[in-house]
């Protein structure tokens, strides 16, 4: 059995895209073959589904975003431990001058509260200490 992953929204976006980052997430991490199923929070799937507008998305990336969020296990936000971690995490990072998008609240809180290794290839979440949560950074730069 492997470790739980949360998907950031940006690793998500690579794999819809079949980017080289998303190969190299595919190869690297196997989020679609891996034990436990890999995590996304519900707001990962309202992002993806603006970006979705935004960007003008085809048929195709339609039915990745579909099939994806389908087949990664969709965590819920409206439960006391995950309004919780949120507030820690909100507060935290106001304290250390360090505010974070509100989305990216949610993500690590559920990441936190799921016990789940986040997945991402920004850098939003650098400023959280380790009591929070683990996080796998992936150097979009470092892909060929």
């Amino acid at each position: 059995m492997s470790e739980l992953y949360l998907l950031d929204t940006n690793v998500l976006v690579q794999l819809i895209r079949q980017s080289s980052l998303g190969q190299y997430i595919n190869q690297t991490f196997e989020p679609l073959m891996t034990t436990p199923r890999p995590l996304i929070s519900i707001v990962t799937e309202g992002e993806l589904r603006s970006l979705a507008y935004q960007w003008n998305w085809g048929e195709f990336k339609k039915n990745q975003l579909d099939f994806l969020c389908g087949f990664f296990g969709r965590y819920a936000i409206d439960n006391s431990e995950v309004i919780e971690a949120y507030a820690a995490i909100d507060a935290y990072s106001e304290s250390v001058g360090r505010p974070m998008g509100k989305n990216d609240v949610w993500i690590a809180a559920t990441t936190y509260v799921t016990g789940a290794t986040l997945l991402t290839t920004d850098r939003d979440f650098d400023h959280l200490p380790s009591h929070f949560f683990h996080r796998e950074w992936i150097d979009p730069y470092s892909v060929p």
